[in-house]
């Protein structure tokens, strides 16, 4: 992937972390969003010290809010005048209802209406870079998901977050199907990705004290590693086998059979022109 160039959120540690570190082996020139400058700093020098002549640095945002979003892809733009390969990766599990500063859900905002305003606002370097694409980071957790329209936001049933999380999960393979459609002809492919049970903080962070022991043990025996789960994601954004592919849901690195509520068109159309609304976009067309 030399000359290629590639960003990835949620890249400071986790799976993030090993998708950046595995593009950059293979040569591309790498963005990692975090959240933090020490993470970040931390992040890239572990990179560089591990890949020889590794070109990486690292951009700073919380993602859940929509002005960091636009910030956060000003500031990429101002450094790099094409993209090769996005990859949405930054997300969170949430086991109490909480808000971001704009008022939404933080599920749904962080797992899915990052993904969709990034990746929109990044479209024409996507296009300039083609061919070029855009991995995004869902879960085997969309099989249980339903959009709720009347309630995104779960203000009934948030039942410590599991419903939520499905949602956008679901939202995150809705979205790439709807946007594979949009970019044909464009050079540009999107595909959606679960990268298995990984052993992260993600896997035990916030669940209610009760569950918490069970789940860690359900963990400590099931999941895998974090490069195991990054090899997904990695294989989507770099391999050329997948050149051409768009619009398909894969588990770990194979091809798999998404819900039949991802396969929705008009749940696919509705959730996007409901995006367009609630991250402003819907105003800028």
């Amino acid at each position: 992937m030399s000359g290629r160039v590639a960003l990835v959120t949620g890249a400071s540690s986790g799976i993030g972390f090993q998708i950046a570190r595995g593009l950059a082996r293979f040569g591309a020139a790498v963005t990692l969003g975090t959240r933090s400058e020490a993470r970040g700093q931390q992040a890239v020098a572990r990179i560089r010290s591990e890949v020889a002549g590794a070109e990486v640095e690292f951009l700073i945002a919380d993602l859940s809010a929509l002005d960091q979003v636009r910030s956060f892809a000003a500031n990429f733009m101002e450094r790099q005048p094409v993209l090769h390969v996005l990859v949405n990766n930054a997300g969170g599990f949430f086991a109490r209802r909480r808000l971001t500063v704009d008022g939404q859900e933080m599920t749904f905002a962080l797992n899915h209406l990052s993904y969709f305003l990034l990746t929109r606002l990044l479209l024409d370097r996507l296009v300039a870079g083609a061919p070029a694409r855009v991995v995004n980071v869902s879960s085997a957790a969309h099989y249980d998901g339903r959009m709720r329209f009347e309630d995104l936001g779960h203000r009934r049933g948030y039942r410590f977050g599991l419903a939520p999380y499905a949602q956008s999960k679901l939202a995150n393979v809705l979205f790439t199907k709807e946007l594979a459609r949009r970019l044909s002809g464009t050079g540009v492919t999107a595909n959606a990705v679960h990268p298995g049970l990984v052993r992260t903080g993600l896997s035990t962070k916030n669940i209610p004290w009760p569950l918490r022991p069970l789940v860690a043990l359900g963990v400590a025996f099931m999941a895998i590693s974090e490069e195991e789960g990054a090899r997904g994601p990695l294989r989507l954004g770099s391999s050329p086998e997948l050149e051409g592919v768009s619009g398909e849901y894969f588990n770990l690195s194979r091809r798999a059979q998404s819900s039949a509520a991802s396969n929705d068109l008009d749940s696919a159309r509705r959730l996007w022109e409901v995006s367009e609304q609630l991250t402003g976009l819907a105003q800028t067309r």
